[in-house]
């Protein structure tokens, strides 16, 4: 048993206090999978996490992080073994069990997924759980039976990581983008990620009317709020809103008007406690459905020195498109 590098949260007399450190092996938590952590994200939650501004964290002390992709180094897994390329994101990394934002994890082998077949460890963490969550997103468009010649789609918080995703996944399944973004200046980005129209939130950010004209068939929120409201009121007969955020808040200061009087459905998506099978199928379609170009255009790259910093920068809306994080 030796240490590793590994940025920690721990309890402090206000709050929390985060710092890139060494951490004991031994004190790793209990798990049938050991996994050399190469590559890791910053999500909207990491920030959250890092920065203490949610009690996101609910064990002390934690290693940060919730994404990771590696190669295993031991298993007593029966479906894993030692060299196998995984993913792992959500189940509870960063907050109740030890993250990814370290050298080394140890997780239960039914959390991951084998890395698929021409994708890169960095790849997979250029998607991460912003690009999971958008492609599961797309997943409950498909299942309510949304298709392009349905009408436009509207995704919020488009210069994001889920947005990002979002937006080239739907335009190259051949959807009519609409962009809603708070920067303006990131215009000809999303557009070169697919969008065919860009508009600012605050179409989306007044008190929301009951029902507002009919704008699009469909959408992916990962904003929540009086935007979600917004965005339900203008979604066209029988819609459906995909709701996986909520940046502006948790509320939804809304009215049961779009469900009954135009059967308008919204649809939940949790990406942290995800089926396995559901998990496998977003991963294969990120394989072939995300353009590879086009993740290159939105991806960053940092150190695990970085993160800190770069949590504070993505909850002040700082942050356009994904940041990898290099662990190894």
């Amino acid at each position: 048993m030796g240490t590793f590098k590994a940025i920690r949260i721990d309890k402090a007399e206000k709050g929390t206090t985060a710092a890139l450190t060494q951490f004991d092996e031994a004190e790793l938590m209990d798990g049938d999978v050991t996994v050399r952590v190469e590559w890791s994200a910053l999500n909207y939650k990491d920030g959250l996490a890092v920065t203490g501004k949610a009690p996101v964290v609910r064990r002390f002390p934690m290693i940060a992080g919730i994404d990771l992709a590696g190669t295993v180094e031991q298993s007593s897994h029966p479906q894993w073994k030692a060299g196998d390329k995984v993913i792992c994101t959500g189940w509870g990394m960063g907050e109740t069990h030890l993250g990814a934002y370290a050298e080394k994890a140890r997780v239960k082998g039914d959390w991951l997924v084998r890395l698929p077949q021409g994708m890169s460890a960095r790849d997979a963490m250029a998607i991460g759980t912003a690009g999971f969550t958008a492609m599961l997103s797309v997943l409950a468009l498909e299942k309510y039976g949304l298709t392009p010649k349905d009408g436009p789609v509207v995704v919020t918080g488009a210069a994001g990581g889920v947005g990002s995703v979002a937006t080239a996944v739907l335009s190259k399944l051949g959807y009519h983008v609409i962009a809603s973004t708070g920067r303006m200046a990131e215009a000809e980005y999303l557009r070169g990620l697919g969008a065919a129209e860009v508009i600012d939130r605050s179409e989306l950010s007044g008190p929301a009317k009951p029902l507002a004209r009919e704008r699009w068939a469909g959408g992916i929120d990962s904003v929540g709020s009086t935007t979600l409201a917004n965005l339900l009121s203008m979604t066209k007969y029988r819609g459906a809103i995909a709701a996986c955020g909520l940046a502006a808040g948790m509320d939804l200061p809304s009215s049961v008007a779009p469900f009954i009087l135009r059967g308008v459905c919204l649809l939940g998506i949790d990406s942290v406690m995800c089926p396995i099978e559901l998990r496998k199928a977003a991963w294969t379609r990120l394989a072939s459905d995300l353009d590879r170009g086009k993740l290159t255009e939105i991806t960053h790259e940092i150190g695990l020195d970085g993160v800190i910093d770069a949590g504070a920068r993505i909850l002040a809306g700082q942050v356009r498109g994904r940041i990898v994080v290099k662990i190894l």
